[in-house]
């Protein structure tokens, strides 16, 4: 029974000793092998090569950590200035103006891109360096770390331009010398004066200054003095840009005290083309046409009336598009001043007309009455009498016929007249030679028109030639 037993044991070990050999001869060989790869790869880490995990992390944060170790961000207050309890801190600028982005005359305000640089020392950045090379950090190291706080003054908006990341760059020397650069869009205030517009030249400016360190804690100046201030070539639409400037002052607030300001002056001078194109030429232009109904006819009444009011609503017109894109300023611009002198001469083409029409009226009526004709009469068949203008549809034969005897007594009493009384003729003609000289205009009232003429044109060139010379 028991060699049965153990027969039975053999047979079963001779069946299960092949799986045996598979699951743990074969496995734990494999398994050690990668665990030897995988401490080859440790080892191996120190000299050249990553271990996966390491992979997973940001190599640039842990970059970051590593200069924030470097420069013991963690071991100082950085709420605090450089040197605080100490003298002021001298902080350089220096500006490069990339372009003139808008000039608005509407708004009084101008909007500018810059590159803003600022140059302090802070010895508690500084690092040992066998090389003496700097370090460039981007904004993530400079949200840690005291930075001046430099404002535009006067300004409206402003930005720090983020694309593709924020525009800001850290440069910190071993010597815990600092080079602090931001690249900004920003719109400011520029008090302008349009009294001579648009001949006119205007100086804008961008203020900068701390604004809370006064100038017992900083001290803000041009880093290379006059060279601190560079420009891009820059063309605008509508103005020259004659100089840049850069100059700096103090000022004061009541509570606070004194403060250093650094001045950007920049002058501009208006282009005339555009306003030539669009104002003066027009102006001009219905000027002289408001002179053509000095060469009508007077008794074209629609003709001259028509033209003269075509003239005065264009020139409103241009007044009110020119007074549209301006500030409303309670002075008298320069172009206001050509606009409606302007506006006077073509008014004033118009009154011409209506004094020659009355005139003409009235001399009618003085022809009518010297003929004695009945009241009854039109006025076109008076017009037709005095021979001005014919009419076939007027019929003539209805007027009284004037005979030449009262006519010959009429002159006879005239001349008798004037034989009788040579003296008091004589006495009225020196003593109103004025009256006298109306009377002869009324009684020939064509008379204006040609006056007009030369009057007209000659006047407004004397207003052109003193205008252009005072405002040029």
């Amino acid at each position: 029974m028991r060699v049965v037993l153990f027969a039975f044991r053999v047979v079963c070990m001779a069946g299960l000793w092949p799986v045996t050999q598979l699951s743990t001869g074969h496995f734990p060989i494999k398994r050690r092998h990668k665990e030897h790869y995988l401490g080859d790869n440790a080892k191996q880490k120190n000299t050249g090569r990553v271990d996966l995990k390491t992979k997973k992390h940001d190599s640039t944060k842990s970059m970051l950590i590593k200069s924030e170790q470097l420069l013991r961000i963690d071991d100082h207050d950085f709420a605090m200035r450089p040197g605080f309890g100490g003298g002021a801190l001298p902080v350089g600028i220096d500006v490069q103006v990339e372009s003139i982005d808008s000039i608005s005359e509407v708004n009084m305000d101008f909007t500018m891109t810059l590159y803003l640089r600022h140059y302090w020392q802070d010895i508690r950045l500084a690092f040992p360096s066998s090389s003496n090379k700097s370090r460039t950090f981007d904004a993530r190291l400079v949200k840690k770390i005291w930075v001046p706080d430099v404002f535009f003054v006067h300004s409206k908006r402003s930005f720090i331009h983020d694309t593709t990341m924020e525009n800001i760059m850290l440069r910190v020397y071993p010597d815990g010398h600092i080079l602090y650069s931001v690249r900004i869009t920003v719109t400011a205030l520029c008090s302008m004066d349009f009294s001579r517009f648009p001949l006119d030249t205007q100086n804008c400016s961008l203020e900068l200054e701390s604004y809370a360190y006064n100038e017992n804690d900083l001290i803000l100046y041009w880093k290379n003095g006059n060279d601190s201030l560079r420009t891009d070539e820059m063309a605008l639409s509508q103005f020259f840009i004659e100089e840049f400037q850069s100059s700096f002052g103090l000022s004061f607030y009541s509570s606070t005290g004194w403060y250093n300001r650094l001045y950007i002056s920049f002058l501009l001078r208006r282009h005339i083309f555009f306003f030539l194109l669009q104002t003066y030429f027009p102006t001009m232009l219905m000027v002289m046409l408001s002179w053509v109904s000095f060469w009508i006819d007077r008794r074209a009444v629609p003709a001259r009336v028509s033209l003269g009011i075509t003239t005065v609503l264009t020139m409103s017109t241009i007044i009110t598009g020119v007074s549209a894109s301006m500030p409303q300023v309670s002075y008298v611009k320069a172009v206001d001043i050509y606009l409606w002198a302007s506006f006077l001469f073509v008014f004033l083409s118009v009154i011409e007309y209506a004094a020659v029409n009355y005139f003409t009226t009235v001399e009618e009526m003085k022809k009518l009455r010297r003929a004695k004709i009945p009241a009854s009469f039109n006025t076109a068949q008076a017009m037709a009498f005095d021979g001005c203008f014919h009419d076939n549809d007027i019929d003539l034969a209805s007027f009284p016929e004037v005979t030449s005897g009262s006519n010959t007594e009429r002159n006879t009493r005239a001349r008798n007249s004037t034989v009788t009384s040579p003296t008091e003729a004589t006495r009225l003609q020196h003593k109103h030679p004025l009256k006298r000289r109306l009377s002869f205009i009324m009684s020939h009232s064509y008379v204006i028109d040609s006056y007009s003429r030369v009057i007209f044109p000659l006047t407004y060139l004397l207003f052109n030639i003193i205008y252009w010379s005072l405002y040029s």
